[in-house]
């Protein structure tokens, strides 16, 4: 028996996986390039948050954490307060203590 020798569908069936494994690989490489350019496009239009230059805090205030709002920007400061500042004038609006109660085991 001669092994060298393939059937003519065998050909025919091989090939036509050969070009159905090539349109599936485009197809996915178009699809994850359209999806990396819109996610591109999508971050490019959000907006970019405009931080005030300089935040002056009250003396001996260390700051822990920023938050933004419309028309306010807010500081949580490391000894559990938040100062709630305007975006505009960049003045102290609000003090907010944080009283955090110890949790039971």
């Amino acid at each position: 028996m001669d092994d060298d020798t393939a059937p003519v569908g065998g050909e025919k069936t091989l090939r036509y996986l050969k070009w159905l494994v090539t349109i599936l690989t485009v197809t996915m490489i178009l699809g994850f390039l359209t999806i990396v350019a819109l996610f591109v496009m999508r971050f490019a239009e959000m907006n970019r948050a405009e931080l005030p230059d300089q935040i002056t805090l009250p003396d001996g205030k260390r700051a822990a954490a920023f938050t933004r709002g419309e028309g306010w920007f807010a500081v949580v400061t490391d000894d559990d307060e938040i100062l709630i500042y305007s975006r505009v004038t960049g003045n102290l609006r609000q003090r907010i203590k944080i009283d955090v109660a110890e949790e039971e085991n």
